[in-house]
C-alpha cells in the first residue's frame, strides 16, 4: 500500500499533527485542546466521535439524534466518513476499547 496523502496535507498541518502526537497523557490532551480550540469546537469533535461510535453500534439516526443532539446532516456526514472516508474513525476504533465507553 502506498503512502497516504491527505487533501489537508501541508507543513502547517504536519506541525499540528506532530504537536498532537507529542501529547502523552489524557490530561495533556485536555490542556492542549482547551488552549487551541473553543469549547464549541471541542464539543463538535466530541459529538462527531460519539455519533461514529453509535453508528458502529448500528443505532438508528433517530436514536443517535436524540442521544447526542446531532442533526441528521451531521449524522449523515459522519456515516459517509465512516463508510467512504479516509479511515480515520476506523483506525481509532481499532485501537481503543470503544465498545465499553
Amino acid at each position: 500500500m502506498g503512502e497516504y496523502r491527505s487533501k489537508l496535507e501541508n507543513k502547517d498541518m504536519d506541525f499540528l499533527c506532530e504537536a498532537i502526537l507529542s501529547l502523552e497523557t489524557v490530561e495533556e490532551v485536555y490542556r492542549f485542546f482547551e488552549d487551541i480550540c473553543t469549547i464549541n469546537e471541542i464539543k463538535d469533535l466530541e459529538q462527531r466521535l460519539q455519533v461514529a461510535k453509535m453508528l458502529k453500534q448500528k443505532r438508528t439516526y433517530l436514536d443517535i439524534a436524540s442521544s447526542t443532539g446531532a442533526s441528521t446532516a451531521t449524522i449523515s456526514r459522519v456515516n459517509r466518513a465512516l463508510n467512504y472516508g479516509s479511515d480515520g474513525y476506523n483506525t481509532v476504533f481499532e485501537r481503543i476499547n470503544w465498545k465499553e465507553k
